[in-house]
């Protein structure tokens, strides 16, 4: 057990000094926030929805008549 938390504790210690590790945590978030706000659109907006939805079933349907 002391092993695996010695380990733990380094790679922590490792991850708070690397700069990158940072940017890409940023984007992280930045992806979870776009996700938020889209999921917040397609929910309240049904006209967006049912014309994206028309949208893929009239493709669909044009690539099985092929």
């Amino acid at each position: 057990m002391s092993k695996f938390y010695v380990s733990t504790m380094e790679s922590l210690k490792r991850l708070r000094a690397d700069k990158d590790g940072v940017v890409s945590f940023e984007y992280i978030i930045v992806a979870a926030c776009i996700v938020a706000v889209v999921l917040a659109v397609f929910k309240t907006d049904t006209s967006i929805s049912t014309a994206l939805s028309n949208g893929i079933t009239k493709i669909s349907s044009t690539f099985s008549g092929l």
